[in-house]
């Protein structure tokens, strides 16, 4: 039985088809979508986890993807340290920050952590995720429009340098932002971060304060609130504010600045003497986000939260049934908790699948567009070879197909996932698990936190120049050829990524065990051999991608499929 309601004519058929391959040069990216709706970030604590680890992750973070180690060094009492513009920036050398906006008191030690747009993980397997996600437009500022310095990325940077555990981040970050004031620096949108250690995880939601704030005002920088995850719990935040209602008495589960409440009373967006309860995201993030913002939620709560009473029902192979997307009722986001506990313990490869989703199977699945649908050589309906779920903007627009963003994103940057563990001491209880450019195409390289050196090939980049030296370049050429024949090509992919993923995490246990004894006796030798086994998987990578791009090339060749 069809599952179609209607079929196009021939001719139109026809038509499709040749404008597909017309512009088959096109799919050199996605659709574009400005940074604020595009870090997916899932977190899981140590009771909501197969093994006990805490979970936390990032989905395309900044510009910058190159990740280099900064050692922890000492510094003489009284000393500064620059406060930075330009931490997002990949066109820069890689030592070079950018603009310094101002200084800050030096503290005399600080530690060892992996930097990059977003610096993410430290030596003590404290990592911070972060989302980018909205205000109300009174809220708004640009550099130079207050005296607000402090950026996200700067503050995420000071944490790893300055702290061991995600309160002494959650501490110092918050006085960071209300003392030096808190500057956008995605847009004119604010942040939200999540702060994990082997024990916990915190949830750290920032608004800014407007224009025109003064460092001397005797007013905080910044509105803040903090919630931590319950450990049973998992939670998905998708670009929108997710904290509610806040209960300061119990100080082990919420925070706030002192004004967290009375600049929504200023600003008549709570009424303190009204029936309705302070609901933090409402007031400050407001009530009406988009679909780029609810389906993320939707598609992690259908897999792991799927008794969730309101749940729409969204799971189809219908490739029509996307094309309602302007009719259907989207649900307030507000619906969705800020954390629940999970149907299934997850692992770290749960978050990297959900990391690579392109929504198969459901409305949002853009790989099953009505429009990739042709006439077959028996007269039947079948799905173009060309049918990938990352059409650029142009053919988009030429196909008249949605924009809908997937958790996946070729015109990603990077990003991470990150397994935290108490049983093991920090140099290998942390592993950051790094993606480069598409998490759906790339592979994943896992960083033992006791690393003192990352790959050559993880710290080269330029958007502009090419290089056979470089990660993001090996993986960005794969997801262009892709396009080539997307439907066979993928396969080539699974069939050569995968049973390289997978010897990594058998050959991580057999690292962990040598490590083990050797760091007490000679932690020197067993540093090395961190640094040796990421070295090694770089490699494998590097050998992994220019075989899998030959064979595209080969293949899929236009000499052939013409």
């Amino acid at each position: 039985m069809s599952i179609f309601v209607s079929s196009p004519s021939y001719d139109a058929l026809l038509c499709i088809m040749k404008k597909i391959i017309l512009l088959l040069s096109l799919f050199l990216a996605s659709v574009i979508w400005s940074y604020s709706t595009a870090c997916t970030v899932v977190i899981a604590g140590k009771k909501a986890t197969i093994d006990g680890s805490v979970l936390n992750s990032h989905t395309d973070c900044g510009p910058d993807c190159r990740i280099r180690i900064v050692p922890g060094q000492r510094f003489e009492k009284g000393a500064t340290t620059p406060v930075w513009w330009g931490l997002l920036d990949n066109t820069r050398p890689i030592d070079d920050y950018g603009e310094i906006l101002g200084t800050i008191p030096q503290v005399e030690k600080t530690y060892t952590y992996f930097h990059s747009a977003y610096s993410q993980i430290n030596e003590h397997q404290l990592c911070i995720g972060e989302s980018t996600t909205n205000q109300r437009p009174e809220l708004e500022l640009t550099k130079g429009e207050g005296d607000q310095i402090m950026t996200i990325e700067q503050a995420q940077a000071f944490a790893l340098q300055r702290c061991k555990t995600a309160r002494e981040a959650l501490e110092l970050m918050t006085t960071l932002m209300e003392t030096y004031g808190f500057l956008p620096s995605c847009g004119k949108d604010p942040e939200l971060v999540t702060l994990a250690d082997p024990d916990e995880v915190w949830v750290l939601e920032f608004f800014a304060v407007g224009k025109g704030w003064k460092k001397d005002s005797g007013t905080p920088g910044c509105i803040w609130a903090a919630q931590r995850l319950p450990d049973d719990h998992v939670a998905v935040i998708s670009n929108w504010s997710v904290i509610k209602e806040i209960d300061l008495s119990k100080p082990d589960q919420y925070r706030a600045s002192s004004n967290y409440m009375s600049v929504a009373i200023e600003h008549g967006w709570y009424d303190p003497n009204g029936t309705m309860p302070f609901i933090w995201s409402n007031a400050y993030a407001g009530i009406t986000p988009r679909e780029a913002h609810t389906h993320r939620q939707w598609l992690f709560n259908a897999l792991y939260n799927p008794d969730l009473p309101e749940l729409p029902r969204r799971w189809t192979d219908n490739p029509y049934q996307n094309l309602n997307q302007y009719g259907q009722t989207v649900e307030p986001i507000g619906m969705y908790p800020f954390s629940f506990k999970p149907n299934k313990l997850l692992t770290i490869k749960d978050i990297m699948d959900f990391q690579r989703s392109t929504f198969t199977g459901t409305i949002y699945d853009k790989e099953n567009d009505a429009v990739w649908y042709v006439l077959g050589p028996e007269g039947q309906m079948v799905k173009s070879p060309l049918a990938t779920p990352f059409p650029n903007a142009e053919l988009q627009k030429l196909l008249k197909t949605n924009r809908r963003r997937l958790v996946s994103r070729v015109d990603g940057e990077y990003g991470f996932c990150a397994q935290l563990r108490s049983n093991l001491p920090d140099g290998i209880g942390g592993v950051y698990w790094v993606f480069v450019d598409n998490a759906y195409t790339s592979p994943y390289i896992p960083f033992f936190t006791g690393m003192t050196q990352t790959p050559d090939v993880y710290m080269e980049y330029h958007p502009d120049h090419y290089s056979d030296t470089s990660v993001r370049w090996a993986v960005d050429v794969v997801d262009n050829l892709l396009n080539l024949c997307y439907q066979e090509a993928k396969k080539d992919l699974v069939r050569l990524r995968e049973p390289m993923e997978e010897s990594f995490f058998e050959k991580n246990l057999e690292i962990e065990q040598q490590y083990l004894a050797l760091y007490r006796t000679n932690p020197q030798a067993a540093t090395k051999l961190l640094n040796d086994h990421a070295a090694a998987c770089a490699t494998t990578i590097m050998q992994t991608y220019t075989t899998l791009r030959n064979t595209i090339f080969e293949k899929y060749t236009n000499n052939k499929l013409r």
